[in-house]
């Protein structure tokens, strides 16, 4: 089987070409490509659509995170307790506004945030808890804002790879991952589960006040033109990258079902092997799938990846070094955060997206079987 893609973006946008090319035209037509009619239009929708009070877009989602931590009013050296086990992008920005990430391990089981570990971390300069809902699913939110309103801290969520995904509360109340924190932050780069033609992110608050100020923030600092109040920067969302999600907004539930189809029918023929586990999905939450993610026991990840990279089928180690262990970050040779460690050894993706057919899934996981 030929082209077998990680993520298949080309068979998507045909589906969506003629819709997405009418949208770009009238942009171009309209002349407005910054903050365009179109950016407010897609802001409306998807502050609709997640039930949250503001959203406000902005350049990529490294941009978002930063934003959103200087809408806080933080001081150097401020610690930040966020997870070992994502993308750097949840931490670089922590460390480039003179912050102090503090690395807490995950779940074995979901590769989220254990909230006990982050309680264990809190000391009088802790000011923010940054959960990442990993790979789809949501970190244990409950717990987390528990924690935060006990200790008076702020809670910004990373759902760079969550949108859609839905927590349910003890008292049954269900909310969007991104909504529930004081503010949430999301990524809209291609390969997401919403994803534009280039770079694109937002920002999500119920919070007056603090969409104010992240909007200022947004735009150099400034509300009204050549008035900047606050220092700020250039991260707009431009008009075309808005016109193509306002579109496949509307289709953002059917992709999150596909995915979840194709996750549901590698997990069904995968399970039965002694040497994979397969993902745990959590009651407490749906799962979205931007990445469909084995953990290979008895040490044969290293292999299987060299297997299947030499028959063609696509695979990616989500992630092979833990944050505490980069060496950016690294300041205690001694901490251990065993859970991320064990994980980044075992961890690797299969292709997953809105276009993976029954048959090239069938074909991944038969070659997987005859792994020896």
């Amino acid at each position: 089987m030929k082209n077998i893609q990680m993520v298949d973006l080309k068979s998507q946008h045909r589906k969506l070409e003629k819709e997405i090319n009418l949208a770009i035209k009238k942009v171009i037509d309209d002349s407005s490509f910054i903050n365009g009619a179109i950016v407010k239009e897609f802001a409306n929708n998807l502050s609709s659509y997640l039930q949250v009070k503001h959203v406000i877009p902005c350049g990529n989602g490294t941009d978002a995170l930063q934003i959103a931590l200087m809408s806080l009013d933080l001081q150097p050296g401020d610690e930040v307790i966020t997870s070992a086990f994502t993308f750097i992008a949840t931490a670089e920005v922590i460390a480039l506004l003179k912050l102090k990430p503090v690395f807490v391990d995950v779940d074995e089981r979901n590769f989220n945030i254990l909230p006990s570990e982050i309680e264990k971390n809190i000391t009088e300069k802790t000011k923010v808890i940054l959960p990442v809902h990993l790979f789809g699913q949501s970190a244990p939110m409950e717990e987390i804002i528990e924690i935060a309103k006990k200790h008076n801290l702020f809670v910004i969520e990373d759902n760079a790879q969550g949108l859609g995904s839905q927590y349910t509360f003890r008292n049954g109340s269900i909310k969007f991952t991104g909504t529930m924190g004081d503010i949430g932050t999301t990524s809209f780069f291609p390969s997401k589960n919403l994803g534009c033609y280039g770079d694109g992110g937002a920002i999500f608050t119920d919070n007056d006040e603090l969409a104010e100020k992240i909007r200022m923030i947004c735009n150099h600092g400034s509300k009204v033109k050549y008035k900047h109040s606050i220092l700020g920067v250039n991260a707009r969302l431009d008009s075309i990258q808005a016109a193509i999600l306002n579109i496949k907004l509307k289709k953002l539930d059917k992709f999150n079902i596909a995915r979840k189809e194709a996750a549901d029918r590698y997990t069904k023929m995968l399970k039965n092997i002694d040497w994979i586990t397969t993902p745990q999905k959590e009651r407490y939450s749906t799962h979205v799938f931007h990445q469909y993610t084995l953990q290979i026991e008895n040490g044969r990840r290293d292999d299987l990846k060299k297997y299947l990279d030499q028959i063609g089928i696509p695979n990616m180690i989500y992630y092979p070094i833990p944050l505490n262990k980069q060496i950016v970050f690294k300041e205690d040779k001694s901490v251990m955060l065993l859970n991320a460690e064990n994980l980044s050894s075992k961890v690797l993706s299969l292709p997953i997206h809105t276009e993976l057919t029954s048959e090239t899934l069938n074909f991944i996981v038969e070659k997987i079987i005859l792994f020896k």
